[in-house]
């Protein structure tokens, strides 16, 4: 029986993004079906983070064609984009510190119907049902993270950008990270990943996109990681 085709949710052509003067992506074409992991790989500096950027609308100037489900986004402000059911997680998190865990689950608006309720976040982030009265300084790295990927969650977003989600945590909270990944992916969310730890990354997902200096290199899907070994050495240096 042939593969069954996942409806395209993300449709990326052309895409050319500018900090100021400086030209960072370079004509990037990239589709990404609905439900699937797809992870975006590279050096430190390659382009990954400001294609997520890009896709929310939070980069200076950036021309080509970005359409979710179908609708065009590249003139659109980022309100807009995220009420198309977009959710970004930061590398830096951006967790509210002077905000308790619930406040910070709490507060941000409503972009579509179908979020979950704060009983279904906690079912699967049980760290953060312990600590919802305490505040988002007294939070460790892991708790932190596990936080600002939730809040999106409340949102009704389908489509999450998370950006470099393991970095600087400890190999047991990695783990936990990549279990709540995979029963997200079970619970139908479209996920795009930005991770230096490939290790990570080639468990969980459908296709990996490697980006060197602002441009896609190669798309190399599931099955065709073991054959591709030598090739991702050489883009990401492992």
């Amino acid at each position: 029986m042939p593969e069954t085709v996942a409806r395209e949710m993300l449709r990326i052509s052309g895409l050319h993004a500018y900090y100021g003067e400086s030209h960072i992506l370079h004509g990037i074409n990239l589709t990404v079906g609905e439900g699937e992991v797809v992870t975006l790989l590279g050096r430190n500096g390659a382009g990954r983070t400001t294609i997520l950027k890009s896709i929310i609308g939070l980069v200076g100037r950036r021309s080509g064609s970005i359409t979710v489900n179908g609708i065009e986004t590249i003139t659109m402000a980022t309100h807009r984009i995220a009420h198309l059911g977009l959710g970004y997680c930061p590398e830096e998190r951006g967790i509210f510190s002077s905000l308790t865990v619930e406040e910070n689950l709490l507060l941000p608006p409503v972009v579509q119907e179908g979020g979950m309720s704060l009983p279904e976040i906690y079912t699967m982030f049980p760290n953060l049902l312990e600590r919802r009265g305490s505040m988002g300084t007294r939070l460790s790295g892991g708790e932190q993270q596990m936080l600002a990927m939730a809040r999106i969650l409340r949102t009704g977003a389908k489509l999450l950008l998370l950006d470099e989600i393991t970095e600087g945590l400890a190999p047991i909270i990695v783990q936990t990270l990549g279990q709540l990944i995979g029963q997200l992916k079970e619970k139908g969310f479209t996920i795009i990943l930005v991770e230096q730890n490939f290790h990570f990354a080639a468990d969980l997902a459908d296709r990996h996109y490697v980006i060197d200096h602002g441009s896609i290199a190669e798309m190399i899907t599931r099955n065709e990681l073991d054959a591709s070994r030598e090739k991702l050495n050489r883009y990401l240096g492992v």
